[in-house]
């Protein structure tokens, strides 16, 4: 099968040679410009011989043109911080404005998409990041969310939607750009973050109107909840093809996503434990696991979430070596 087969494959359950595998990693060094993260990605993509291509832009790059000040702290996982957010009073929120999705930053990753899309040596499917409306107003807030969406609902949501507007705008410019699909992240989808009255009220309605901007266009729509907790059910019920959560920290297991949802269960590997410290043994035994749950069937084997900085390119190779073994 071609990259692209197993993938399509993968995602409606249906039979594979092997598993697709994936995993991917931030490039803080160089992903300020538009060639220098196209070029990590293409060389990360080579290097291990993935079945697709997660485009990893700075996990703040959605913020920039809203006014947040962005900075390298040194994080593990290379992941990029507001140093200085830009909604920092109720007032603020006010402020929030639709943004041209092919100007400033967001053009900036646009073009980085492609530039991958014109280098990629096969056809594995390129899935540009895009973060739900939530996530990005606590991006743009920080911390003072929380008391936003309990004293100043209105304003917020008022900024939801404009930031709604903007992205399910940037979403579609992606896929024009030449992505096949897109990576959507949430980091406010676990009921350590919202209670269930504000996930119905503040999360979902905005997060089903982004994915549904591209439902019938993109060919893959892989869903990440991030965090402990979460919201699983009420997010399987959303028009995405997979889900990618941290199933080695918290429920479900892969075997009993598969069960609950349609699409295709993403993930097997934990990123901070067996991918850093190994050994190589233990690595293989989650790949095999991984399969054993799904039956091969309806399921990438990847991380919970991004890669540390510090995972040793050897434990990659074990990952790639012990999926390309597998039978389902």
């Amino acid at each position: 099968m071609t990259k692209r087969e197993r993938v399509v494959a993968a995602l409606g359950g249906q039979p594979v040679d092997r598993p697709p595998v994936a995993f991917w990693r931030h490039a803080p060094d160089v992903d300020h410009t538009a060639k220098g993260l196209a070029e990590a990605m293409l060389s990360f993509h080579r290097r291990f011989d993935l079945d697709l291509v997660k485009v990893m832009s700075s996990g703040v790059y959605c913020v920039e043109d809203w006014g947040c000040r962005v900075a390298d702290t040194g994080a593990p996982s290379g992941a990029k911080q507001c140093v200085e957010h830009a909604v920092r009073a109720a007032a603020d929120w006010a402020r929030v404005r639709e943004l041209d999705p092919g100007g400033g930053a967001l053009g900036r990753e646009l073009e980085a998409v492609r530039l991958i899309v014109r280098g990629r040596h096969d056809d594995a499917p390129v899935l540009h990041t895009v973060f739900t409306p939530l996530t990005i107003a606590k991006k743009l807030a920080g911390d003072r969310l929380r008391d936003d969406l309990r004293a100043a609902p209105a304003a917020v949501e008022g900024a939801l939607e404009t930031i709604t507007r903007t992205m399910t705008r940037y979403a579609n410019a992606a896929l024009d750009a030449g992505a096949d699909g897109l990576f959507v992240a949430t980091q406010t989808a676990t009921r350590e973050a919202l209670a269930a009255e504000a996930l119905a009220r503040f999360e979902l309605p905005y997060t089903r109107r982004l994915v549904e901007a591209v439902a019938g266009r993109a060919t893959l729509t892989l869903l990440h909840i991030h965090g402990r907790e979460i919201a699983f059910d009420e997010l399987a019920a959303l028009p995405v093809h997979a889900i990618n959560w941290h199933d080695r920290l918290t429920p479900p297991t892969l075997g009993a996503a598969r069960r609950r949802f349609a699409g295709a269960a993403v993930g097997g590997l934990s990123e901070w434990e067996t991918l850093r410290r190994g050994p190589v043994r233990a690595i293989a035994d989650e790949v095999d696991d991984a399969v054993r749950q799904t039956g091969g069937r309806g399921v990438i084997v990847a991380p919970g979430c991004v890669l540390p900085l510090d995972v040793p390119e050897a434990h990659l190779d074990a990952v790639v070596d012990a999926v390309k073994r597998s039978r389902p």
